[in-house]
């Protein structure tokens, strides 16, 4: 059975699956889905067309499912947020819902958000990664896998965060942290997260690779363009073809460089 205490809010049109816990004061508004085993916080609001996944930590003033902070958007958008499975939001994580009619605000699973990070409309995020406290994420941010974002930086909309990334607290980034790469101040590739690659699994032949690419690709003193057509030239192992892929294929506010 739930625990619901007493103090809490929840909506008759909520969906609440067996274990589901929800603190005092916590307010559960619509037609919320919380699967399995999921944890609400006390003064926590989760409102709208949200599904939380099994096993999900919703912390202590949490807000999920608000409206975007967009002057031009229409509360009668039918939006929501997905969160999967094992994903833990400390206090005060605010993650708003999608910006355009039938959009989702994403994350996937065991992601570990510390106190007061923010996802704005239309951020999606893949598997393990860790924003730790006061990380902001505008509008429309895509972000890969086992990604480390340091304390108060700042991610300007539409941005993509490759797998492996890391940038550092305080980073203002307005352009893509390309996969296996550390970001630092202002739009600073700082080289490759060489620890995360190695306790990530990569072996040594394929971490080589991956350095020979970053070097060609950035370092290099060649066009970002040219590089890749030298890069072209090469035969390159999958994790490598996807770091080129990235380059290839960036947002619309392009991938850094050093």
């Amino acid at each position: 059975m739930s625990t619901i205490h007493p103090t809490a809010l929840v909506s008759q049109d909520a969906t609440l699956a067996e274990d589901v816990m929800v603190g005092p004061f916590a307010v559960i508004e619509g037609p919320v889905v919380l699967e399995k085993g999921v944890s609400i916080g006390g003064h926590a609001w989760v409102t709208g067309d949200v599904v939380i996944g099994e096993g999900s930590q919703i912390g202590w003033g949490s807000v999920v499912g608000a409206d975007p902070q967009d002057l031009s958007f229409d509360p009668a958008t039918k939006s929501g947020v997905r969160i999967g499975a094992k994903n833990t939001l400390r206090e005060y994580v605010t993650i708003h819902r999608g910006s355009k009619n039938g959009g989702f605000t994403t994350l996937g699973e065991s992601n570990f958000l510390m106190t007061g990070a923010h996802l704005a409309h239309d951020v999606h995020m893949g598997d393990h990664n860790v924003l730790a406290n006061n990380v902001l994420l505008a509008g429309h941010v895509h972000l890969g896998n086992h990604i480390f974002l340091g304390g108060g930086a700042g991610f300007h909309q539409f941005i993509h965060i490759g797998d492996f990334a890391i940038a550092q607290g305080n980073a203002a980034i307005s352009q893509d942290i390309p996969p296996y790469h550390m970001a630092h101040g202002q739009n600073q590739l700082a080289g490759l997260n060489v620890i995360g690659l190695r306790r990530g699994g990569f072996d040594n032949e394929v971490r080589a690779a991956i350095k020979s690419a970053s070097k060609l690709l950035f370092f290099s003193g060649h066009p970002i363009p040219h590089a890749l057509e030298l890069a072209a030239q090469r035969e390159w192992p999958e994790a490598v073809q996807r770091l080129i892929e990235a380059v290839k294929h960036p947002s619309r506010k392009g991938v850094m460089t050093q």
